[in-house]
């Protein structure tokens, strides 16, 4: 008798819990079940409660600050190895520590490349991901990756607006090839922003590269951290003669006082998505969910159909 394929289990990490129900829910599934057990000091150790041998197992989590949520997703990769799944795929909505791409000066480590090879070494076989900091840490991995854009999230929600005079504007200058690629789609305007930091987080300067008077503005970006950079950038071009300045950003960090900067800024919303759990409510934040999207990915992957239909940029 034909060996028949098993039906995948899907498993989330502690801090993707949520959307890890919803990706199940919208796959089809139940989530599996993970026992955490926690040691006084801190030291934590997750135990699938079902057994897993010859099946093809994804393990939902993002991997973003604290440590801990990369740990989760370590261990939980090394015990599916341990227990024989079959294929173990890491779905990472936000991909962690992914601004480390490289050695910006002396004596500096590459976190994304080391967490890469960690995630291997673990026992992932192939990785899911959404909206890398950089594309090219695809090429850190010798598993195969799938690289999926929130752009299939966000260009139907902008096209609904309706807006006029639309235009398409970068924070800053790395954004510009992600910025050009909404405006193409889009068959709208783009304008740049210039910004200088003086450290991390902090902008010592921004000038705007682009006419904004009288457009509706949207910024396009990766994450949101601070928020210092999209709401300086947004204060700017309303100085400018903008109509409007809305945000769309993948992964919602908001750390610090983001929230107040937001709240007190002329963004007049910032649409995100729910790859990192929102702290709090706000009423100038739209959270649009991305768990249909990795679902279908989900299927595609398991059935071993094509999805290149999900990489619209």
């Amino acid at each position: 008798m034909a060996y028949q394929v098993p039906e995948p289990k899907i498993f989330a990490c502690t801090q993707s819990m949520e959307l890890g129900k919803k990706i199940a829910k919208s796959y089809g599934a139940d989530l599996g079940n993970v026992l955490f057990s926690h040691f006084s000091d801190g030291e934590f150790q997750p135990s699938f409660e079902e057994s897993i041998r010859g099946t093809r197992i994804f393990v939902i989590g993002s991997t973003n600050p604290s440590s801990e949520n990369l740990m989760e997703m370590l261990l939980m990769l090394d015990a599916a190895k341990r227990a024989s799944a079959r294929h173990i795929t890491a779905v990472i909505p936000y991909y962690g520590w992914a601004r480390q791409d490289r050695k910006d000066k002396p004596r500096v480590p590459i976190a994304a490349k080391l967490i890469a090879k960690m995630l291997e070494t673990a026992g992932a076989t192939r990785i899911i991901t959404m909206d890398l900091h950089a594309d090219q840490i695809q090429g850190f991995f010798e598993k195969p990756v799938d690289h999926l854009f929130a752009s299939t999230l966000f260009l139907p929600y902008l096209k609904s607006l309706n807006l006029d005079n639309l235009t398409i504007a970068s924070p800053d200058m790395g954004g510009s090839k992600r910025a050009y690629a909404y405006s193409k789609a889009l068959e709208c305007d783009v304008v740049i922003c210039y910004k200088q930091r003086s450290k991390a987080n902090v902008i010592s300067h921004m000038e705007l590269i682009g006419d904004v008077q009288d457009k509706n503005v949207v910024l396009v970006d990766d994450m949101v951290d601070t928020a210092g950079t999209l709401t300086k950038a947004a204060d700017l071009m309303m100085e400018r003669g903008a109509k409007s300045v809305r945000a769309i950003t993948t992964h919602a960090l908001l750390s610090g006082n983001a929230y107040e900067k937001i709240e007190k800024s002329q963004l007049l919303e910032l649409i995100v998505t729910d790859s990192i759990p929102i702290k709090k409510e706000s009423g100038k934040i739209r959270v649009l969910s991305c768990a249909d999207l990795f679902a279908d990915v989900m299927h595609r992957v398991h059935h071993n159909t094509s999805i290149a239909s999900k990489f619209l940029m």
